[in-house]
């Protein structure tokens, strides 16, 4: 069968390719991709080529697929996974598939395997590591988004605590605490707004900071501080660029006595120290986003480490066991990563899309890679549909929904958008 991807065959060097797969084993599966969203990482790893610890030294001449964020349809089982699959199934693909001594993953390190293909073949190492997981959504793009959403869950559980005068850690971030999400109004950080405001596990307090006061104002309105009110917890939006001494504020709205649990979603020196400075008494720093320089530093009070107990932590994706909560607050309409989503395209956008993506503004990037269609914002199809009638009607669909993703307008995309 023949497929078309996105390959990575070096530094900045990606390529929309049409090629033949192999003949499928018996201990493998052949899959269907629908949906694909783009994540930093796989900028970092177009940045950075075969000096990407997931990706192979011999990309130049065996290049593998990119994307890991990424859903769709099982089209056949082999022998050994036909007892616990079938073709039909919609499946999404948790990529750290935890294997000692491995970093390999779906959408780096694999040649047939990968969110930015039309048809992949799925490996025995994924489905051996229980990586592939059913989903029962209709709507694609949720099952794409448990991906991201399970980095979330999986750095919520990652925080942890250590009751006075013991040395056991309590993990997760503290219940009915005091919570500060900085840089926290990018994609991630909605998604994060969002499981604080609905997960099992929530604050007391939950302070949002940005520098940027449209992104501020869309998160607001998004999630507000109403709603957060209904689930028991007090949100605060803070522009810190506007403030002489952010700390001070921060500070004293945590009521002088510093936060339990702070969420570092840029990775920049000031956002770190920033951090550090208004960390409580047992305060854990979640540094969340992963930065491009391996030679990344920030300072730390190392005098609170001693007599205040901070700490720091940081984590690099979700397990299993998270996408699989993340898919089930989906299910149960808990949470929405819809929000998340501000633009859409199809394969033939994905190389642009992926080398620039640091200066594409607004959140998550949503491929459908089964067309053709640019990268747009959700905000710009009206616009678009002075040129393109399609645009038109999605856009109609998109303005009704306060300009949010919906399973509406998937099946719109999906039935009227030109095939690849």
């Amino acid at each position: 069968m023949k497929t078309k991807a996105v390959r990575i065959y070096g530094k900045k060097d990606l390529r929309l390719e049409e090629f033949e797969l192999p003949d499928m084993k018996d201990d493998e599966i052949l899959a269907h991709v629908i949906s694909d969203s783009i994540c930093m990482s796989s900028h970092k790893a177009a940045l950075q080529g075969a000096d990407h610890k997931r990706v192979p030294k011999d990309i130049d001449i065996n290049p593998t697929i990119i994307g890991h964020e990424f859903a769709g349809i099982i089209m056949k089982v082999g022998k050994k996974w036909q007892k616990k699959f079938r073709p039909g199934q919609k499946f999404s693909i948790q990529p750290a598939m935890a294997q000692t001594g491995s970093l390999d993953a779906p959408g780096y390190s694999f040649r047939y395997i990968g969110g930015d293909a039309t048809h992949i073949i799925i490996p025995d190492i994924v489905m051996d590591t229980d990586c592939l997981l059913q989903y029962n959504g209709e709507a694609f793009f949720p099952a794409s988004l448990s991906e991201p959403m399970s980095c979330i869950v999986g750095a919520f559980h990652a925080s942890y605590h250590i009751p006075p005068g013991t040395y056991n850690h309590e993990m997760g971030i503290r219940r009915n605490g005091k919570m500060a999400l900085l840089a926290g109004v990018g994609p991630m950080g909605l998604g994060a707004i969002d499981y604080a405001l609905h997960s099992d596990r929530r604050p007391a307090l939950l302070v949002v900071t940005d520098i940027d006061d449209n992104r501020l104002s869309r998160a607001a309105c998004i999630f507000t501080p109403e709603h957060a009110a209904k689930h028991g917890i007090k949100l605060i939006y803070v522009n810190t660029g506007k403030m002489n001494d952010p700390v001070k504020h921060l500070r004293e709205l945590s009521e002088e006595t510093g936060f339990d649990d702070v969420f570092v979603f840029a990775p920049l020196k000031p956002v770190v120290e920033q951090a550090d400075a208004i960390l409580g008494f047992d305060g854990c720093l979640n540094f969340f986003a992963g930065p491009t320089n391996p030679q990344f530093r920030a300072e730390f009070n190392f005098y609170n480490v001693h007599y205040a107990f901070t700490h720091i932590v940081g984590t690099s994706g979700g397990n299993t066991d998270d996408m699989r909560e993340s898919l089930k607050l989906m299910d149960e309409g808990r949470i929405n990563p819809a929000v998340m989503i501000t633009h859409v395209g199809g394969l033939d956008a994905v190389i642009d899309t992926t080398l620039n993506l640091p200066q594409i503004p607004g959140g998550k990037k949503l491929i459908y890679t089964n067309v053709s269609m640019p990268l747009i914002s959700l905000n710009k199809l009206e616009e678009a549909g002075k040129k393109d009638p399609f645009c038109t009607g999605l856009h109609k669909i998109v303005a009704k929904n306060d300009y949010i993703w919906s399973l509406e307008a998937e099946k719109y995309l999906l039935a009227n958008a030109r095939e690849i």
